[in-house]
């Protein structure tokens, strides 16, 4: 009995005093609004083909569109592909871990590399690194970007605190991040004259980013408090941040510009029921010691949205049953409207003539 009760009590204080990477604060979500409204369930992307990348090859985050119609995406394994044609075919070896991808006024492909910072690639064999540093530290997790017509980049760093190249990659970073609420996140901008600066700061994990058309003001996804902002670049509002869509169903991933003045926006995940210990500090750290199991973890859930520069919602696009797996973004190109996808073995297109 004596052993039992020994057992016990080292349990107890395992599970409320042993070290942990994480340090939760307070924070209180609004009640989730669910799938209701304009977000209300449908089965859309049932219609969208799944389209494998090489065997062993998963996690085509992003998509970019060049001047020529050719439309590239990337792997966890650091891979380039192209991707309009019937089967991906591989175009570079890139290595690191490739996120957002842009093309930019100059021609050349853009990538946010979450391991590398944001970097440049022109013909196989040919990239080379723009931005890796500011204000003197490293930018740790670049994670998406746009380009003006001037060539200047904006960028996401989606936290300071946790570096996805020592913790086993992106997922587990976002997850400890959020959990977290730590708000480290912040978007960037590189000037063709070399200048680097920030231009945001204190985002929960910031991560999608798109320019609306007069390029007057930045949109930006912000993961760990389901919302969007809108920085203004230019006009009286000029520096000033405001959020432009809250309360959102899901966790916003990647932010895509269609060119027209909307854009698709992919929730990676619901809102998960973890969200309930948001207020309560000292037990989200009880959940974290009792392991994988049982920490909060994205569900599988594709959803997609496209809004205009009013924030109007347009239209709504889902895969109920999670067949796509966790869905990172979305771009009609042509006739084709394209979802990727976070650690699935493929990406998703459809008919954008099926789109509602």
């Amino acid at each position: 009995m004596r052993y039992v009760l020994i057992l016990l009590l080292v349990g107890l204080g395992y599970l409320l005093f042993w070290p942990i990477p994480v340090a939760p604060v307070a924070y209180h979500p609004p009640e989730n609004p669910g799938f209701v409204g304009d977000f209300a369930e449908n089965r859309v992307l049932d219609k969208a083909e799944f389209i494998p990348l090489p065997e062993g090859e998963i996690g085509p985050e992003d998509l970019a569109v060049m001047p020529d119609g050719t439309v590239y995406t990337t792997s966890l394994a650091g891979n380039l592909y192209r991707i309009d044609g019937a089967v991906p075919e591989l175009v570079d070896r890139l290595g690191g871990r490739p996120l957002g991808l842009k093309a930019g006024p100059d021609g050349a492909l853009y990538i946010a590399d979450s391991f590398r910072g944001i970097l440049r690639w022109t013909a196989p064999g040919k990239v080379e690194t723009v931005v890796d540093r500011i204000d003197g530290a490293p930018v740790i997790y670049a994670n998406q970007l746009d380009l003006g017509r001037d060539g200047t980049v904006y960028f996401s760093n989606s936290t300071d605190r946790f570096d996805p190249r020592t913790l086993g990659g992106t997922k587990p970073t976002s997850v400890m991040t959020v959990w977290e609420q730590s708000d480290t996140g912040y978007v960037a901008r590189r000037t063709p004259d070399g200048r680097v600066e920030k231009i945001a700061t204190g985002f929960v994990y910031t991560n999608g980013v798109a320019l609306s058309p007069d390029e007057d003001f930045l949109l930006i996804n912000e993961t760990g408090r389901a919302r969007v902002h809108r920085l203004w670049l230019k006009g009286e509002k000029v520096g000033q941040t405001e959020v432009f869509l809250e309360n959102l169903p899901g966790y916003p991933d990647n932010l895509e510009a269609q060119g027209d003045g909307t854009y698709w926006l992919a929730f990676a995940s619901p809102r998960v029921p973890a969200e309930a210990l948001m207020p309560y500090p000292f037990l989200r750290k009880v959940v974290w010691r009792l392991g994988p199991k049982v920490r909060p973890a994205p569900i599988h859930r594709g959803m997609l949205i496209q809004f205009d520069g009013e924030g109007r919602i347009l239209r709504t696009v889902q895969d109920p049953d999670g067949r796509l797996g966790i869905t990172t973004g979305g771009k009609q190109v042509g006739e084709i409207f394209y979802v990727m996808t976070l650690d699935s073995p493929g990406f998703a297109r459809m008919k954008a003539a099926d789109l509602p």
